[in-house]
């Protein structure tokens, strides 16, 4: 039986080819199992390299989700399109904005992500910045958890992650990371001027590679048994303060 088609599909090979070249957010490829020839091969090897996950399946599979010619190759176009953090900051620097920059770092649940975004747009974030490889796919799932906050937030899917970071730090912006490992808490750092937040997934955490990039790690104060906070309700406390040290003095 034939699946309805989704308008957020895309399928051949260079239609997909395309939307890697133009930048399109690609949630997810599915490439057929045992699929081979040149072109096929360098779809592949561009889609690794542009971060997009594959996963091979049977070619019943893919004539589910689409009876045409998809060449071995069905896509899941994002419904955001992606933003670039190396073109939105030095333009908010240049308006005088005072940056306010989300980055986070291996996220990967659909549902916190989502409610990140919500609470980030409420608290003034000016753009969420995570890597390509490895994060949440941002779908209709995400959309309707943000409440549609997603819209109005540029998301930046960075191929090069630690190089942004480093991109971000440059430009001036304090770059402060969430960890429970940290000796100040977030009311005792100065979370004020040009300011990038790192939250790290639940489990892991921020990676050691990312916390050697920053110039402050901040925890947030717990006084109960359980160990850690839910991602999303973390964030939401720490943009809170944020925004209290920023404009409410």
């Amino acid at each position: 039986m034939q699946e309805e088609e989704n308008d957020n599909l895309i399928y051949g090979i260079h239609p997909v080819k395309e939307a890697i070249l133009t930048g399109k957010v690609i949630d997810k490829l599915l490439v057929q199992t045992g699929l081979k020839g040149e072109n096929a091969t360098e779809l592949k090897r561009m889609a690794r390299k542009a971060g997009v996950v594959l996963k091979e399946v049977p070619a019943e599979k893919l004539f589910r989700l689409t009876p045409k010619n998809h060449q071995g190759f069905v896509g899941f176009v994002s419904p955001i399109e992606n933003g670039s953090i190396e073109e939105i900051l030095p333009k908010l620097i240049e308006k005088g904005v005072v940056p306010r920059i989300l980055i986070l770092d291996g996220i990967t649940d659909v549902r916190n992500f989502g409610s990140i975004v919500r609470t980030a747009e409420c608290m003034g974030v000016n753009a969420i910045v995570l890597p390509a490889r490895n994060s949440v796919p941002i779908n209709a799932d995400v959309v309707k958890t943000s409440a549609g906050a997603i819209f109005n937030l540029p998301i930046c899917k960075e191929i090069h992650f630690g190089s942004t970071i480093e991109f971000i730090q440059s430009c001036g912006v304090k770059l402060v990371a969430s960890t429970e490992q940290a000796k100040d808490t977030i009311y005792q750092t100065d979370l004020t001027g040009p300011i990038a937040i790192i939250m790290g997934d639940e489990g892991a955490g921020v990676h050691t590679k990312t916390l050697e990039k920053v110039n402050h790690v901040a925890k947030i104060p717990m006084g109960g048994k359980v160990a850690s906070l839910n991602v999303a309700v973390a964030a939401g406390m720490i943009l809170s303060e944020v925004e209290r040290q920023q404009n409410f003095k």
